[in-house]
């Protein structure tokens, strides 16, 4: 009755395994320093300008129907207050996941799996080489250090096109918008905004290297992988940002 469950399971201890292989490896040498950078460029630095408009124009959004809902109630000055706080917790650090998701997770996961099918993976074990050492590690501290910053930057740059918004249309002073922007937000918030795209880098990259190191079927399999490794990173997205918010709307 539940072997339709079997395969989620699997799949399940198969993250949990590579999980614990590839931080295990973060404290073991060798550390690859190279291949850490390296995907720090390619992720962080390939990331920044699609990062960049949307988190530009999700401010711009948020502050154009903030405005109007807020003007019902004539307390259209409250807006800077709650562009602050909606980016902070919730729409900067998810969006960004989702792009680098749908970005990264699909090419390391296309990456990996090209290697896998041309048994390039096996190679690097027949030379004494750990694939996971090599490949998965790397990928899983540079996520872990620029998706942090990549929401720091989205945050922020949507801040500012949700003060375009404010002084444009409704006419509220610079100042006013980022003083009462700035008053908006507590400890928690900034807490909640870092926390989660830490744990979203841990999902993205582990997601990514598990579909793609366990490609099979040639390059059909390939793509496959790739698919899989998208849809099961940006579901995992919003199961945990759902799990982290009740923990610290106890703690307001």
């Amino acid at each position: 009755m539940l072997d339709f469950l079997k395969p989620w399971i699997e799949r399940f201890q198969e993250f949990l395994y590579l999980a614990a292989r590839a931080f295990r490896n973060i404290f073991r040498t060798p550390h690859y320093a190279d291949d850490i950078f390296i995907q720090m460029d390619v992720i962080g630095v390939g990331s920044l300008p699609i990062v960049i408009l949307v988190g530009f124009f999700s401010g711009i959004i948020l502050g154009l129907q903030l405005g109007r809902a807020l003007g019902t109630y004539g307390a259209q000055e409250q807006i800077g207050q709650i562009v602050a706080i909606s980016l902070v917790r919730e729409f900067g650090p998810v969006l960004t996941a989702l792009l680098v998701a749908g970005r990264n997770a699909s090419g390391i996961a296309s990456e990996l799996g090209s290697m896998k099918v041309t048994e390039q993976i096996d190679a690097m074990r027949a030379l004494g080489t750990d694939p996971i050492q090599k490949l998965v590690t790397p990928r899983l501290v540079a996520l872990m250090v620029v998706l942090p910053l990549l929401t720091i930057i989205a945050d922020f740059i949507g801040m500012i096109g949700g003060a375009l918004i404010s002084f444009g249309l409704l006419n509220i002073t610079w100042s006013y918008y980022w003083s009462s922007a700035w008053r908006a937000l507590i400890y928690q918030d900034l807490a909640q905004g870092l926390i989660k795209p830490f744990l979203f880098a841990i999902i993205i990259s582990l997601v990514g290297c598990l579909y793609g190191m366990s490609t099979t079927g040639g390059t059909q399999g390939v793509g496959r992988a790739t698919t899989q490794a998208v849809v099961v990173a940006s579901i995992w997205i919003f199961v945990i940002t759902s799990l982290i918010d009740p923990i610290f709307f106890k703690t307001y």
